[in-house]
């Protein structure tokens, strides 16, 4: 909401020398979000002239110019008194006082005005249009003061900035939903009365404090028939109409009227219309203007019926819902010649719509239900200002005060004689009251408020207050309808004793254990992930359909049950994932297109697995606290959303090196073992041993593809190489690998902190065995037994080498491994660590099939 400081100064006291940062300030003070200070965008000098002559010159282009002298004032006048500019309009004469822009002025659009030759001439300003000024939209010919400003003195020199009201100060704020009643001079007057401090009562100056005239007889019929209320509340409860007739249509907006509109960042359009929107930023009550000569008979306030349509004054042809509230006319007694004017409180449709032939204004002021119109305005993308205002909640008690006041700028300006009947139909329903201790605000703020001071600033806001005893019975003022609840009413206590009043006061830390064995975990992998080169991503869990497709995941496969979301942010991506690498993808294939081929990313975050057989949760009234049993209901109808890590490497996982004078090694790029090593990484950082054994599964390579489990066999994830197929539908580089780990399942298995054992001082002993075994035996389950076998003597067994070849036979691999003993309280004897390694070999043996190799 831009507000003029002259205007808001015509409905309340402003502090002496008060300017735009002054009163954006007060309003800040008591809650309103300033959004900044605005003046018609014109620096330097701006100046009024008069035109001593003129010479009209034809131009080889065929346009005719004006070779002009003006005098600008002693203070800019040339030497020979005056200045020589070149003009293209010619609707002025010798003698007229103008508007001049001199060398060094700034008009709006950046504009810079400088003395440049032009036809021949030096051109030394520029003589002002409307539309240069930002004052309208009229270019075809420059602003003649003694038209533009009839009656007004002014002479040249004089500065034109002031004088057309360029240079006031446009304070701009924001309004937030349950303030709606700011979106008014009204309401933001009431506000700067509230910042300053001072009594509402001495300083305001309400605009619709008017006497309406009591109607001598009856006034334009209108009939409320809302059959299908919202929420139990009808769509319209109140309706006001008038009648002024003999409307001069040739009249234009006055001066004051169309610069208010454009400070507020509304343009002049005609007489009519201006004056509904001045009275809608002036009150806050949006009116709406009818051509009474095409109306053909009582005006009916209804719900829309199947199939209407309705073209708006924007020119669209909209469709219309049945939940849509309208203002229709018909011919009394006859349904069938119903007729679709207007969308209530959001838009008018163009069948009525004040041209510049009307001359006889049917104006409109009603009360609609804040929920409807809000629905309809988005449904067919309307934010027009009166729905902005009308969703918010209007003051139902001010109609015909607004109406009132349009009525009077109409009869004014316009020269039309009002109707005297009226039409007033409906009444605002019986607000309701708010019980409170007196005590209650002084509890939730955690300020001392007396009883007093509470009373003080509930009538201050424009509420009725009853006390008896310790308890408060409010009765909210009508244009605040967002005051339904006790804790509403502690806001305006608060904020109208300041919220500057309100100590800053750090909580004390509540003792506790710190963070969980689980949270501790997932801190621990992303560490080391990243310690191992990968870099953590946040992706967005919306998918495309196609994503599962891509991935080549056969039917039935639970990862295709995904849910779709009722209202998702794009129509592409309608689905929850149930994979984190359905969207992992997308952030390495952005980076990927943009040139960065080596990469190794990971993320933490949830995926959606619905159960089977859930539907929608159901939606809830907000009446009132849902029972145990809705509860329960809406919890059954929540799907699992288990916790998952994973991870995508593509490109070069490890640079040639440079060690002296030569390099290191070669580059390695990133493989399936890369992903297995990472899942490996993630296993052992939240301390939970696990194997891996060959697997087939979507969308990892057949051959490539590893299973991670527990040591209670749960299976935790898979890692490995991704299918050519889904590589290629992905759009990522060949070969890419890609890991993904169930974290619930992990950290399930994470128990109590490790406690750290004391160290052996002695020595250790390495053994080496290399075991033949059948092509398709696992290493883990060589591993697992030979760590069976071995005894406590074992501190660590690692793989180091894998051979086939003739040597072992066809079908057979060998895996060659070390194992390394240490005693705790002795050196072990070559004895005893052949006797552990004799015995470990001995477990392989016999679960496995191994046969030592020589």
């Amino acid at each position: 909401m831009r507000v003029p400081l002259s205007w808001l100064a015509e409905h309340v006291d402003l502090e002496p020398g008060a300017r735009g940062v002054d009163v954006a300030a007060a309003l800040v003070r008591v809650g309103l979000e300033e959004e900044g200070l605005h003046t018609a965008g014109i620096t330097g000098p701006l100046v009024v002239g008069r035109v001593l002559d003129l010479a009209e010159e034809a131009q080889k282009n065929g346009k005719t110019i004006n070779w002009c002298h003006v005098d600008v004032g002693p203070e800019h006048n040339g030497p020979e008194g005056n200045r020589g500019i070149v003009c293209g309009a010619h609707n002025f004469v010798e003698g007229d006082l103008v508007v001049v822009a001199l060398p060094g002025a700034v008009l709006p659009g950046d504009f810079a005005i400088a003395a440049r030759k032009t036809y021949g001439h030096v051109s030394d300003g520029m003589i002002c249009s409307s539309k240069e000024l930002g004052l309208g939209t009229d270019h075809d010919g420059i602003i003649v003061l003694s038209q533009f400003l009839p009656g007004v003195e002014v002479t040249p020199g004089q500065d034109a900035l002031a004088l057309l009201g360029l240079a006031e100060e446009t304070v701009e704020v924001n309004v937030t939903p349950d303030r709606g009643y700011c979106f008014s001079i009204r309401g933001v007057a009431r506000e700067y009365a509230h910042g300053t401090r001072r009594p509402v009562a001495e300083v305001l100056r309400d605009p619709v404090a008017v006497d309406v005239p009591l109607p001598s007889g009856p006034g334009y019929p209108v009939r409320l028939a809302d059959d299908a209320p919202l929420r139990g509340a009808v769509g319209c409860d109140r309706f006001v109409a008038r009648v002024v007739r003999g409307v001069d249509p040739t009249r234009p907006s006055p001066r004051f009227v169309a610069d208010r509109l454009r400070q507020a960042g509304m343009r002049s359009i005609s007489l009519a219309v201006d004056v509904t929107n001045y009275v809608m930023l002036a009150t806050g009550q949006p009116l709406h203007a009818y051509d009474l000569d095409t109306l053909q008979g009582e005006l009916v306030v209804r719900r829309a019926r199947a199939g209407e349509e309705l073209t708006t004054l924007d020119g669209v042809r909209r469709t219309l819902h049945p939940e849509d509230l309208l203002i229709t006319d018909e011919v009394p007694g006859d349904p069938s010649t119903s007729r679709v004017l207007s969308i209530a409180g959001v838009m008018g449709g163009a069948s009525t719509e004040v041209s510049a032939t009307t001359t006889t204004v049917l104006l409109e002021a009603a009360h609609f239900a804040a929920v409807g119109v809000a629905r309809s305005a988005r449904r067919h993308r309307v934010p027009s200002e009166a729905a902005k205002r009308n969703e918010r909640g209007t003051d139902p008690t001010i109609c015909a005060q607004a109406a009132e006041l349009a009525v009077r700028l109409l009869v004014e300006h316009g020269g039309g004689t009002p109707d005297p009947g009226a039409t007033d139909v409906g009444g605002p329903a019986a607000r309701t009251a708010i019980t409170m201790d007196a005590g209650f605000p002084e509890r939730v703020v955690g300020v001392r408020y007396d009883a007093g001071q509470v009373v003080a600033a509930l009538t201050e806001i424009g509420c009725e207050v009853a006390v008896e005893g310790t308890s408060l019975t409010v009765l909210p003022p009508p244009w605040r309808p967002d005051l339904v609840g006790r804790v509403h009413l502690v806001e305006e206590v608060a904020r109208l004793s300041g919220y500057d009043e309100i100590p800053s006061v750090l909580p004390p830390a509540p003792a506790g254990t710190g963070l969980t064995p689980a949270q501790r975990a997932r801190r621990s992998l992303a560490r080391a992930l990243a310690d191992d080169g990968f870099v953590e991503v946040l992706s967005y869990p919306f998918v495309a359909p196609g994503v599962h497709d891509a991935q080549r995941i056969p039917d039935g496969d639970a990862r295709r049950d995904a849910l779709r979301l009722a209202n998702p942010l794009s129509e592409q991506q309608p689905l929850l994932r149930t994979s984190l690498l359905d969207s992992l993808v997308e952030p390495v294939r952005r980076n990927v297109s943009r040139g960065l081929r080596d990469l190794a990313v990971f993320e933490v975050g949830s995926v959606t697995r619905p159960r089977p057989g859930t539907g929608p949760a159901e939606v809830l009234g907000v009446e009132g606290r849902p029972s145990e049993e809705e509860l329960d209901r809406l919890r059954a109808a929540v799907p699992p959303q288990p916790l998952h890590v994973a991870g995508v490497l593509t490109g070069t996982r490890r640079r040639p090196g440079v060690v002296g004078d030569s390099f290191a090694r070669t580059a390695e790029p990133a493989g399936w073992a890369d992903a297995i090593d990472a899942a490996r990484t993630v296993a052992a950082s939240v301390g939970v041993p696990v194997a891996v054994e060959a697997a087939e599964r979507a969308p990892w390579h057949p051959g490539r593809c590893a299973r991670i489990t527990t040591r209670q066999g749960h299976t935790v994830g898979y890692a490995g190489e991704l299918h050519p197929g889904a590589v290629a539908a992905l759009e990522l580089p060949a070969r890419a690998a890609a890991f993904e780990l169930d974290l619930d399942v992990l950290l399930d298995q994470v128990g109590a902190s490790p406690q750290v054992d004391s160290l052996s001082g002695y020595p250790a002993a390495t053994q080496d065995v290399a075991l033949v075994v059948d092509a398709a035996v696992p290493a883990a389950s060589v591993e697992a037994a030979l760590r069976s076998g071995a005894g406590l003597l074992l501190e660590d067994v690692h793989l180091f080498d894998v051979y086939t070849g003739a040597q072992v036979g066809e079908g057979r691999k060998s895996l060659a491994y070390a194992l390394r003993f240490r005693a705790r309280d002795r050196t072990l004897t070559a004895e005893e660590a052949s006797g552990a390694r004799d015995a470990a070999v001995a477990e392989a043996v016999s679960r496995t099939g191994a046969v030592q190799r020589a």
